[in-house]
């Protein structure tokens, strides 16, 4: 009797133990002497559109009135990080009879890309990307919001990307990662971080729920579209909060300080704090306006539009342009 007892006893140290020694993420962002010290505590998926650059070195320039090598392109991965290519994060599915693509995928094939990637229903994970523009950054942000929209908290982005990695001196790798598959499956989904279009034609110039665009302005007003979005300018009642405002624009694009992105929403009109729907083109520079309301602001009432100006429009629904006199 009691050596069962003693072998509970045992067990249940055991348990507890691992739990308390699972290390506890700082917040939504790390900086890389936080992720230099818990490397080996984390999963690290890379995630980037350009994946040839995955095994590539970095590439520097001397610069000629100091004489010191500039990093001009990022080049390698931080040693351990599994590549994730961002074309396979977002997938096609048909809506209503339409074909609309970069949608958040379905469960399963979502569940296969990270069991893939090694990451295990308790995996901590650390998402990377290159962070030479904040299109990398907004990929993090994208993959960063479908773990959260499949129920996976413990989750966190490397503020400035492996550019900002590299400029500290920390080490790279330009081999690949083979990883043992992971069992990761996801918890309940948050249909509350998500919003349909039937949901934006509800407030759209309503004013009770703002929308807000992270597209340049360029695509807001109308003077320019991406090929896959099928009429010109903006979703009615939305305003603008430009994608490049949100970032540094050089390398390493970091996030801009929280008080300096809140002041400049508020010059645009945009409440932080009020109950938001960002969208851009594709779901993609949406999410980086999602992610900073929702993530380092803490505004709990923050949806994300996944099929933006293209779904919209596909679904010939009503846009509002700058008109020439």
């Amino acid at each position: 009797m009691w050596l069962i007892r003693i072998t509970l006893f045992s067990g249940l140290f055991l348990f507890f133990n691992s739990l308390a020694q699972a290390v506890a993420l700082p917040g939504p962002l790390v900086e890389t002497d936080w992720l230099a010290a818990h490397r080996g505590d984390v999963v690290l998926l890379d995630v980037r559109a350009n994946t040839a650059k995955y095994t590539r070195k970095p590439r520097y320039k001397k610069d000629k009135k100091t004489g010191k090598q500039k990093l001009v392109a990022v080049g390698g991965h931080i040693p351990g990080a599994v590549l994730i290519d961002y074309k396979k994060v977002r997938a096609t599915r048909t809506i209503n009879g339409r074909k609309v693509t970069r949608l958040i995928p379905e469960r399963p094939a979502f569940a296969r890309l990270m069991q893939a990637a090694g990451v295990n229903q308790d995996s901590v994970i650390v998402i990377t990307s290159a962070g030479e523009s904040n299109h990398d950054m907004f990929m993090a942000t994208r993959l960063y919001w479908q773990l959260k929209y499949f129920g996976h908290d413990q989750v966190a982005i490397l503020n400035g990307g492996i550019a900002q990695w590299l400029l500290d001196g920390r080490p790279i790798s330009s081999k690949p990662v083979k990883v043992k598959a992971g069992n990761w499956r996801g918890g309940p989904e948050r249909r509350e971080l998500l919003a349909l279009s039937e949901d934006v034609a509800a407030v759209a110039g309503k004013g009770r729920v703002q929308l807000v665009d992270t597209r340049p302005l360029s695509q807001y007003f109308g003077t320019y579209r991406k090929g896959y979005v099928y009429a010109r300018g903006h979703i009615p009642g939305a305003k603008p909060l430009p994608n490049e405002l949100l970032t540094n624009p050089k390398l390493p694009a970091r996030f801009l300080p929280v008080d300096e992105v809140r002041t400049l929403a508020k010059e645009l009109g945009i409440d932080p704090a009020a109950p938001t729907i960002t969208y851009c083109n594709s779901g993609h520079l949406a999410s980086g306006s999602w992610f900073i309301f929702s993530e380092l602001m803490g505004n709990p009432k923050v949806r994300l539009y996944d099929g933006s100006m293209h779904q919209w429009t596909l679904e010939k629904r009503p846009v509002r342009a700058m008109k020439l006199e």
